[in-house]
């Protein structure tokens, strides 16, 4: 199986990692095109491009004219440890064991603005980057243009060196638009998360993303290939609710 999750705005670069194991990102020659073109941007054009505030725009300004290829190992960290917004925390990548990193390490990435795509141990820097972001580049005018084909072939390649009966899409919209799903070899399944509101199953943002974290985590523990035992998932007291549930939208609730 191949799990895909977009990354997290908030991270983590002062802890030190739990292993010392690295590796570089698959793109890190074309993150360096991306990377200067993010260096040309004054701290306001930055804050107009990203929608963000002006001390985040002052911050990533400086990340990015500290940015280097290929990364020095200090200041960078694997990308599973550095991350650490809600989908990380229900993925709580530090309890995984050994062996366990070595199935993530080729079972789970991460869909990036600047990288395009990541593996858990792939070495970053401190970085700010959406997917969404309409940055013109030499392939077009937002990133999607920039990553698509080269994030949709790699996704592609590692199914079918893992012979992923399916993708598990535990990834954002925003992030998962930069993959052509009609271009992979088997199936996406994208597996949605409700509670219990006033009588009715929702989505909660914040909820829905740690358990996108939590079912990773659970996948590669338990080495799952088959989405009926993917509905098997019954963690934070999530379980498979089948009557809301698609063939490729299966659906857990919990409330």
């Amino acid at each position: 199986m191949l799990i895909l999750l977009s990354p997290a705005k908030t991270l983590d670069f002062e802890s030190p990692s739990k292993v010392k194991t690295s590796t570089n990102p698959e793109f890190i020659k074309d993150s360096v095109e991306i990377a200067g073109l993010m260096k040309q941007q004054t701290p306001a054009s930055l804050r107009d491009l990203m929608g963000i505030s002006e001390s985040l725009a002052e911050l990533n300004h400086a990340r990015f004219q500290d940015w280097m290829a290929p990364h020095p190992k200090e200041g960078s960290k694997q990308a599973i440890f550095a991350f650490q917004g809600d989908v990380y925390q229900g993925l709580q990548a530090e309890k995984l064991t050994a062996k366990q990193l070595d199935v993530a390490q080729e079972q789970l990435r991460t869909l990036s603005g600047l990288y395009g795509i990541l593996r858990p141990l792939d070495r970053i820097l401190p970085y700010r980057l959406e997917m969404g972001t309409p940055l013109p580049n030499s392939h077009g005018k937002d990133l999607y243009a920039f990553w698509r084909d080269r994030v949709t072939d790699s996704v592609a390649k590692q199914m079918q060196v893992n012979g992923s009966r399916f993708l598990l899409n535990l990834a954002s919209n925003e992030y998962f638009r930069c993959v052509d799903a009609k271009a992979l070899p088997a199936p996406v399944v994208a597996p949605a998360f409700k509670e219990l509101k006033n009588g009715k199953y929702k989505i909660i943002s914040f909820f829905a993303k740690k358990a996108r974290g939590t079912m990773a985590a659970w996948v590669i523990r338990n080495r799952v290939k088959t989405t009926t035992k993917l509905t098997q998932f019954a963690e934070d007291d999530y379980t498979y609710h089948p009557d809301l549930s698609t063939e490729k939208v299966p659906v857990f609730v919990r409330g």
